[in-house]
C-alpha cells in the first residue's frame, strides 16, 4: 500500500475548479487509471484507493490517500507518496481517526437515511466495529463529531451524505480484516472521502 499527501494551494483549487466533495472525488480519481472492469464497477469492486480531506487554512487544503499503487504526477498541486510498511499493521493497539458516513436502512421503504445525533453514531461504531471492521473501540476513548451535510450533484442526480467524525483508541480483534478494513476503508461512501482509517501504533498503553 501507498500512502500519499496532495497538498494543494489557492491556485490549484482554482486551477482544478475544486467546489464541492464531487470535484474533489474528480480530482483525487484523476491521479489513478481505473483498472476495474464495468461489471467491476457495477458490482461496487473496490477502486483500490481512499482519500480523506484534512480540509486547511486561506492558503490551501490537504488531501490524504491510501492506495494499492503509485498514482499518477498531479498536473496542478504537490504530492508526497511512500510505502507502507508490512510492519505498520502488526500492532495490537492504535489510535485512529475516521470520517464516516453513518447510515440505517429505514423500513419498509430500505431507504438508507443518516443518523443525526452524536449518540445515534457511537452506538453504531460500537456495534459494528467488532465483527465488520476486525477491531474494537475502547467505549471511554471515543469521541463523534458532527459534521454538517454533504451535498452535490453527480451525473444529473442529487446526492446527500451524513458526515461524523470517529477517533479514539481501537484494539485489533481480526487482523485479517482489520487489514482489510486499513486498506479498502470502512462504511459507506468511500468514493467521497469517506472510510479511511487513520491509525498511529500504541506503544505504551499505560501512558495513554
Amino acid at each position: 500500500m501507498i500512502a500519499s499527501v496532495l497538498t494543494l494551494t489557492r491556485s490549484d483549487i482554482k486551477a482544478l475548479r475544486i467546489t464541492d466533495d464531487y470535484s474533489l472525488h474528480r480530482v483525487v480519481y484523476g491521479l489513478f487509471q481505473d483498472q476495474r472492469t464495468d461489471g467491476e464497477k457495477h458490482a461496487s469492486v473496490p477502486s483500490g484507493f481512499l482519500f480523506a480531506d484534512r480540509g486547511g487554512d486561506a492558503k490551501g487544503r490537504t488531501i490524504l490517500i491510501l492506495s494499492d499503487r503509485e498514482p499518477l504526477t498531479p498536473e496542478h498541486g504537490t504530492l508526497h507518496s511512500k510505502p507502507v510498511p508490512e510492519e505498520f499493521l502488526s500492532h495490537p493497539l492504535y489510535r485512529f481517526e475516521v470520517t464516516v458516513n453513518p447510515t440505517k436502512k429505514e423500513r419498509p421503504s430500505g431507504k438508507r437515511i443518516p443518523f443525526k445525533t452524536s449518540d445515534e453514531v457511537t452506538a453504531w461504531a460500537l456495534g459494528k466495529c467488532r465483527e465488520s471492521w476486525g477491531f474494537s473501540i475502547t467505549p471511554s476513548s471515543l469521541e463523534v463529531q458532527m459534521l454538517p451535510v454533504k451535498q452535490f450533484t453527480s451525473k444529473g442526480h442529487s446526492v446527500t451524505h451524513g458526515s461524523a467524525r470517529l477517533s479514539g483508541l481501537l484494539q485489533v480483534e481480526n487482523r485479517e480484516l482489520f487489514i482489510t478494513s486499513f486498506r479498502q476503508g470502512i462504511g459507506r461512501g468511500r468514493a467521497f472521502g469517506f472510510g479511511l482509517l487513520q491509525i498511529a501504533p500504541v506503544k505504551n498503553v499505560s501512558n495513554n
